[in-house]
């Protein structure tokens, strides 16, 4: 009775702090402003289906494709044992599904086999980041923390897993020994393809050292599923969760297409019709009589952000594809998508805390998105290729922060590099890019 209520302790203190991370997000998410993405609902299904089950963008690199398939269908089922785990905690039985007989060893079989490749997948992904030392995670970004957040998962997964086949192991040999407590699951002899090879490690212990391992080992498996869990939502990993909300509402928009802010459409609409009562357009009135605000154009702190762009940060992998493939971080400029969401998910972190710590409302603390976490040069950096939209395994899409950054540098701010003020100031005076007037511009085919 005291191991019962030890366990639904553990169980429910995970449950709390795991729930009070999500919360904290979803508040986070909810600040953002309003866009609408319920549209073509079967497109959006069958684009989640493809990206974020299917994994379709994992696999155009197949090495770490292949190997991270194989560590989510691993964990994900092997973790639905954590049903049998949970209730045999609750209710102090063992192997509580176990009169399943045979379909039930086929099924521990399976999971050891999985077990062994998420094993391995970790360690070959444990080796390409620490010892190979792919480029891709040596950005400087991924200094301190964002480095150590993935080895500790990758970790982590390993002793998980070596933790549920050394259980596994150690429970065949109370089997065999036909301890009172495990006779009911004697029919699960042979049921264990992989660990059976674990078995030495534990065979010499005296009988109470079997059960003391078999224990040890489970407490540690789910002590530490419930410690992942709690994790889960301070580390990049959370895509785990978010990946799926996340490639639901993707832009389902041709690919290139930049999308017009609505107030600025707006007004452009009603510059260009002559019929338009100029009058009719004065913004409305408040409920104090006072003139609403003017809205805000582009992105300047993590709340012009849109409640899909702050998903978007809680979502990112940190894998860095977006990064390796951008064109600017190529020729050595400062831009980093990566560390463009990264940035925005920081940012936001900080805002979060900010408003619970003032009783649900923001303090200003005299910073910004823009300028204290994203500098200017690298939102000029940007060429909007889309080449880091196209390479995100979930979906992501940093340039279409940097535009909105961008459009608040100049909209707001009136800040754009020099040969961006030239531009704009040839097309006010000449209509064109260029720096000469319409009229002068067939001249070049005097010479022909």
């Amino acid at each position: 009775m005291i191991a019962q209520l030890i366990f639904a302790l553990i169980f429910g203190a995970g449950i709390f702090f795991f729930s009070k991370r999500i919360a904290f997000i979803s508040r986070n998410i909810n600040m953002g402003r309003d866009i609408d993405l319920t549209d073509r609902k079967i497109e959006r299904w069958k684009t989640m289906a493809r990206v974020a089950v299917g994994q379709s963008k994992m696999v155009t690199r197949p090495v770490a494709g292949i190997l991270h398939i194989l560590v989510y269908v691993g964990f994900v089922i092997i973790n639905l044992e954590m049903l049998e785990i949970v209730i045999d905690g609750l209710l102090g039985t063992h192997r509580i599904f176990s009169d399943l007989g045979s379909i039930y060893g086929v099924l521990i079989g399976a999971f050891e086999f999985l077990a062994l490749g998420v094993l391995v997948a970790c360690g070959v992904f444990l080796i390409r980041r620490n010892l190979i030392r792919l480029k891709r995670f040596k950005s400087k970004e991924m200094d301190g923390w964002p480095s150590l957040d993935a080895n500790i998962i990758l970790i982590t997964e390993i002793l998980l897993m070596f933790a549920f086949l050394s259980m596994n192991a150690a429970d065949s040999i109370a089997i065999s020994r036909e301890f009172e407590h495990y006779v009911g699951t004697a029919n699960l002899s042979g049921a264990f393809p992989i660990s059976q090879y674990l078995v030495p490690l534990y065979s010499r212990l005296s009988d109470a050292g079997v059960i003391f391992a078999e224990r040890g080992f489970w407490w540690f498996h789910i002590v530490g599923v419930l410690s992942f869990l709690v994790y889960v939502p301070y580390s990049k990993h959370f895509h785990i969760l978010l990946a799926f909300p996340n490639t639901y509402y993707s832009n389902l928009e041709e690919s290139g297409r930049l999308n017009n802010m609505a107030s600025v459409k707006k007004e452009v609409d009603l510059m260009m019709d002559p019929t338009t009562d100029p009058y009719a357009t004065a913004p409305p009135n408040t409920d104090n009589g006072e003139p609403e605000p003017p809205p805000c154009f582009g992105v300047k702190d993590g709340a012009d952000l849109t409640w899909k762009q702050i998903m978007e940060s809680y979502s990112c992998t940190e894998c860095g594809r977006c990064t390796s493939v951008c064109p600017a971080n190529l020729t050595g400029k400062a831009l980093s998508p990566r560390k463009v969401m990264m940035d925005c998910r920081d940012r936001m972190d900080v805002i979060g805390a900010n408003r619970d710590a003032n009783g649900g409302e923001y303090k200003d603390d005299g910073k910004n998105l823009v300028g204290d976490y994203v500098s200017e040069e690298e939102i000029w950096a940007c060429t909007s290729c889309q080449a880091c939209v196209d390479a995100c395994p979930i979906n992501i899409s940093p340039m279409g922060i940097i535009l909105d950054m961008r459009r608040s540098l100049i909209m707001e701010d009136s800040k754009s590099p020099d040969s961006i003020t030239t531009m704009f100031n040839n097309i006010e005076n000449n209509g064109a890019p260029w720096a000469f007037p319409a009229a002068s511009r067939g001249d070049w085919i005097k010479d022909s």
